[in-house]
């Protein structure tokens, strides 16, 4: 449980840095992109398996980029469910869908499969290695 929690607040961090780094991505404040996330979790779980595979020939002739673009209807989806959460147009939910994508894949890359926040202390041992 700790670590869905943890991946949802990950995920509204990752819409937060997306509308503050871009101006056609806008919203209402914290609980407005925790609820975004939310549906936006909701939609890749129901809806973007299905589209993958409808997409499959397509997403594999573009080396798996198409994928961006389902990602960008998913967030104009959200969009129109959430009232505080504005998308300008299809250009921009691309870019923000682009955005989201890598700022929650870094910072997942420091959650571990229980949902617990993991780093790897390395040190310099005698012999010129790091341990």
């Amino acid at each position: 449980m700790r670590g869905i929690l943890l991946r949802w607040l990950v995920q509204t961090s990752a819409i937060l840095v997306a509308a503050g780094l871009l101006d056609g991505l806008r919203i209402n404040g914290f609980f407005s992109a925790l609820f975004a996330a939310a549906v936006l979790g909701i939609l890749n779980a129901l809806l973007r398996p299905l589209l993958l595979i409808l997409t499959l020939p397509i997403n594999i002739l573009t080396f798996g980029l198409f994928t961006f673009v389902i990602n960008a209807l998913m967030l104009m989806m959200a969009s129109g469910v959430i009232g505080g959460l504005e998308v300008a147009g299809f250009w921009s939910a691309v870019g923000a869908s682009v955005l989201i994508s890598l700022v929650s894949w870094l910072l997942n890359s420091f959650v571990s499969e229980r949902g617990t926040v993991g780093y790897i202390d390395l040190r310099r041992s005698g012999t010129n290695r790091w341990e």
